[in-house]
């Protein structure tokens, strides 16, 4: 627990309104478009299969958006889609798991307009969190994933960000890469190849930045597992402090079959969750709180997840 937490990024926008959004009660949607309009930021809404997802595009597609026809940029193009889901689980304040990633991709929106990056969308997903006894395709990731590949997405390079609030060390999940085994099948071997073309770049984008805390690792199934389902390639990056990631990749070399209990989401009830790091044990309980955040080490993620979207010179 950071127990010494400088609290004078509490004060900036648009952490600004941090504090409410993780209140109670707070209806969380009407507080995030609230936060968005406030911002000056351009969103839409697309309501699917009952969860509502929020959209946020580059400022210029308001300017060029056709009257009539297809209303969405980038249409069998592939832009960066940068990702973060913003419901929690009843009962937690839900700071890191994602409230805290949600407002870090509300900072890099502002933070690319203003440097003129404009190759990007950032999708706020509902109905991350599912209860006992749902499968992957309750999951809202994947019916808008469905979506998304109807409507001309399919080459959308997709980053998720999950759990970033808490540590120094970036976390690059190969939670997939158990998932799709050693099948051969030819539309499993395409997503293999846009996986690997995803998470190469984001670790030369870390070695861009001279980024040195870094461990290739299985982590808790979130969003990626919908997209996944639908046929979508994805990288989710999340974040563990030193000492947490060190002693995590120790427990990875004891017991191999450790990504299986991630997989199948047995890790909640199985003896083995002794062994998860301590900052995703506190998450989806009253413990996720603020308090557990680290605002010494979000500069260096704002700056990747930047850096990801900046075109090659």
């Amino acid at each position: 627990m950071n127990t010494n937490q400088d609290t004078g990024w509490l004060k900036k926008s648009p952490y600004d309104r941090f504090n409410y959004f993780i209140a109670g009660k707070v209806d969380r949607y009407k507080t995030l478009l609230q936060t968005i309009e406030k911002l000056g930021l351009y969103s839409a809404v697309i309501a699917v299969a009952g969860n509502k997802h929020i959209f946020i595009f580059p400022p210029w597609h308001k300017k060029s958006r056709p009257a009539t026809g297809n209303p969405f940029p980038f249409i069998g193009q592939s832009p960066n889609m940068l990702v973060a889901h913003y419901d929690r689980v009843d009962g937690s304040p839900g700071a890191n798991d994602n409230s805290i990633a949600v407002f870090h991709l509300l900072n890099t929106a502002i933070l690319m307009t203003a440097q003129n990056i404009d190759n990007w969308i950032i999708v706020f997903t509902d109905k991350e969190e599912l209860t006992s006894g749902e499968s992957l395709e309750s999951q809202g990731s994947f019916t808008l994933a469905q979506k998304l590949m109807s409507w001309g997405y399919e080459k959308a390079k997709i980053y998720n960000f999950d759990a970033c609030g808490t540590g120094d060390t970036f976390i690059f999940s190969t939670l997939t890469d158990s998932v799709l085994g050693n099948n051969e099948s030819p539309n499993i071997q395409k997503v293999k190849g846009d996986l690997y073309k995803l998470r190469n770049h984001a670790l030369q984008t870390a070695n861009n930045l001279r980024m040195e805390k870094m461990l290739l690792a299985p982590t808790p199934f979130c969003d990626d597992m919908g997209f996944l389902r639908a046929g979508f390639a994805v990288q989710t990056i999340t974040m563990l402090p030193t000492e947490e990631a060190a002693q995590f990749e120790e427990i990875l070399r004891k017991y191999p079959e450790f990504p299986k209990l991630l997989i199948s989401g047995e890790i909640k009830t199985s003896p083995e969750r002794r062994h998860l790091p301590a900052t995703w044990k506190n998450i989806n309980t009253p413990a996720d709180t603020i308090h557990r955040l680290t605002p010494q080490y979000f500069d260096p993620l704002i700056k990747f997840i930047i850096e990801l979207c900046r075109p090659p010179i």
